[in-house]
């Protein structure tokens, strides 16, 4: 007789910038080894800046800190701290107030990394005996200030299909490269899956949404929409992506006085012999390196992770309501496009799924 889902919240105090915090064992050490209970996890990150490698791709890597790490810090050599991103100018962040600028972090690195190594702020896992699920935190402490991070898993035994859609996006943008907000207000995409949820009585579960098979030339993740990141930084990178590497490069050495003592070496590098140190770190990432270097220099999304679907966790809190999407105060899902829709509009596949009682 299969469980009823088990609901547990963690907070996460990292201790450095770049971190890898095992999630799996910090439950293990809290309430016991309830993954021995179920077939089934959904781990959640309420963070744009932290979030999970999907199963398959941390299986790839090992399961493995020592080929998890350099993986992660070769898309921060790619987008490496204080290189001049448009994001980090808070003086044109508008919707900042005077207070919030002077608190506001200078990361459009970590949301860079984050969306080009393909990090997910919602995931599956098919729940194996001690194996280990990283937490990736790409933005911990700030100016030694340690953030406080959240996140929320759910173990259970099945699912059920609950809803099927198809939901048309208007793309009116004459950009070539753009992206959309999926949570702006005019599409009405949450209200529509909360209509969903509550209909369905879905209580515990996910929404899937997913590029409709015939969609090229785009892709989806969860981040935040800060309009200089999306509409200056991101296309910049998606362009071209070696030629973006190589300019922050040579932003740092023309103002070496913004480059941290520790990441100075980022403008310098030679990639000959960081592919090389790579391969010595990480020999069973072999194929995926050879991939992401083998594309930099094209100008499309291959250089980057994106992924054709993002998932959001759905829960009641416990409440015994309907479920609403679990979401962080920054997350959007956003649909980014490296070349024109046809008749200005994508087609989205909406899942519902429901975890079993």
């Amino acid at each position: 007789m299969a469980s009823q889902p088990i609901e547990i919240n963690l907070d996460i105090f990292p201790t450095q910038r770049f971190q890898l915090i095992d999630v799996a064992q910090m439950i293990r050490e809290q309430v016991g080894d309830v993954f021995e209970q179920f077939r089934r996890s959904v781990f959640c990150s309420l963070h744009t800046t932290a979030g999970y490698l999907e199963q398959g791709m941390s299986a790839r890597l090992g399961h493995n800190p020592g080929q998890v790490g350099p993986f992660i810090r070769l898309f921060q050599r790619i987008f490496p701290p204080g290189a001049g991103y448009f994001h980090d100018r808070i003086d044109l962040r508008d919707e900042l107030s005077a207070q919030q600028k002077l608190a506001e972090p200078t990361n459009a690195d970590s949301h860079l990394t984050f969306m080009g190594a393909g990090l997910r702020n919602c995931v599956t896992y098919i729940n194996q005996p001690q194996q280990p699920v990283f937490f990736i935190e790409l933005d911990g402490v700030y100016r030694q200030h340690r953030r406080r991070r959240r996140t929320t898993v759910i173990a259970y035994d099945t699912e059920d299909i609950v809803c099927r859609q198809r939901l048309a996006i208007p793309v009116r943008s004459h950009r070539v490269i753009d992206s959309v907000n999926l949570k702006d207000e005019r599409l009405q995409l949450f209200p529509r899956i909360q209509s969903l949820l509550e209909e369905h009585g879905v209580r515990r579960g996910r929404v899937d949404i997913r590029l409709a098979p015939e969609e090229r030339h785009a892709g989806l993740t969860v981040n935040e929409y800060e309009t200089l990141l999306m509409r200056n930084d991101l296309p910049q990178v998606l362009r071209d992506p070696l030629r973006y590497m190589v300019q922050r490069g040579r932003y740092l050495l023309r103002n070496p006085g913004t480059i941290p003592g520790k990441t100075r070496d980022y403008a310098t590098y030679d990639l000959i012999h960081f592919y090389n140190e790579l391969m010595d770190s990480m020999p069973a990432g072999r194929a995926i390196i050879d991939r992401i270097m083998s594309v930099l220099s094209l100008p499309a999304a291959r250089a980057l992770r994106l992924k054709r679907h993002v998932s959001l966790l759905v829960t009641d809190g416990g409440a015994g309501n309907a479920g609403r999407v679990l979401q962080g105060t920054y997350q959007s899902p956003i649909l980014i496009q490296h070349q024109p829709a046809a008749g200005n509009t994508r087609y989205l596949d909406i899942v519902i799924r429901r975890f079993n009682d």
